[in-house]
């Protein structure tokens, strides 16, 4: 739980083999599937001895396996040069970037990662950009919200007031409950949060004849300025009442909206999801690094790997000829 890239399968064909699956190393940031530095190094070869150590230590420590998790370009690259076997998933970002004519979705995104962003003007221009069909389902969501009688407000850093916090934290606990599950967070994680990188969080927060329904929480890259992030992440949200079309709203046009207002130039919508495509987040490629003390077990991972990367790419093929944008001339 916590990690997003998911290995029961492999933890169940060890126990039905008689092996121990757990414990295993683990170089991932708990319950956040956002590509990162994992490798904290000054250099390609201070990455490569870190690697390095980390998989003597799992054999020194009979650990069954190591695995990194949502790793930056570079960390890929050193654990694949150190013998460790990659594995890709599937996410949905948003990109604020005008389509110029002739490009197509994918082209676009990897455009808005090299040169910057060519922004949309307002939310308007974004819906502009999409075809008839896609543009006409998200306004017809956000007028099921509006004639709800649903308003929002946002707030960010220290405008977030406890009493803020505190309804967030019921819709947050309360998402996980109906699923079954206690919350893997605490409110006071929260706290800390907001009292450690104030500016790193925001927070929408739907109303309906005054009283707050709904909340959701995005978090803000540190990497750009205080006021002009460059990457909005969607984390958390909760509803304690259920309104039709309410998360779409709350989880990404509120967000979108605010990123396209602010200049973000991009918004993650977080793990798996291909209803993300209808609002504009297109599929990219996160890469894991896994290694395995057992040779048998690890040329039986790696075979299955080779298999599931075609399938991934198969299925990246499928999900580009479905894309929202409208064509390009």
């Amino acid at each position: 739980y916590g990690e997003y890239v998911f290995d029961w399968a492999w933890a169940n064909a060890y126990e039905q083999h008689g092996l121990a699956y757990y414990p295993k190393a683990l170089v991932a940031v708990p319950f956040t599937p956002v590509p990162g530095s994992r490798l904290l190094a000054v250099d390609a070869d201070s990455r490569a001895l870190l690697v390095h150590g980390l998989v003597q230590w799992c054999k020194q420590a009979e650990l069954s396996s190591l695995h990194l998790l949502f790793g930056a370009d570079e960390d890929i690259a050193a654990c694949e040069d150190g013998g460790l076997m990659l594995r890709n998933t599937v996410q949905f970002h948003w990109t604020n970037q005008v389509p110029a004519p002739g490009s197509d979705a994918a082209s676009a995104t990897a455009e808005a990662a090299a040169e910057g962003p060519r922004g949309y003007a307002d939310f308007d221009a974004f819906l502009a950009s999409l075809s008839h069909d896609k543009r006409k389902k998200i306004r017809q969501e956000r007028r099921k919200v509006a004639e709800a009688g649903v308003t929002f407000r946002s707030a960010r850093g220290t405008d977030i007031t406890p009493a803020d916090w505190d309804f967030f934290y019921r819709c947050y606990a309360r998402t996980y409950r109906e699923h079954g599950n206690a919350p893997y967070l605490q409110r006071d994680f929260f706290q800390r949060m907001a009292d450690t990188l104030p500016e790193a969080w925001l927070l929408f927060i739907a109303e309906r004849e005054g009283r707050p329904i709904a909340s959701s929480l995005i978090a803000l890259s540190v990497d750009g300025t205080a006021a002009a992030p460059q990457a909005a992440y969607g984390r958390y949200w909760g509803a304690l009442e259920r309104v039709d079309c309410l998360h779409f709203e709350a989880c990404y046009y509120q967000p979108l909206a605010w990123c396209i207002a602010h200049g973000v130039g991009r918004f993650e919508g977080g793990a798996q999801g291909e209803h993300k495509m209808a609002r504009a987040l297109m599929p990219v490629k996160t890469t894991s690094a896994h290694w395995l003390a057992h040779p048998a077990f690890a040329d039986a991972v790696e075979r299955f790997l080779e298999r599931e990367g075609a399938g991934i790419e198969n299925y990246m093929e499928h999900l580009d000829e479905r894309s929202p944008f409208k064509a390009q001339p």
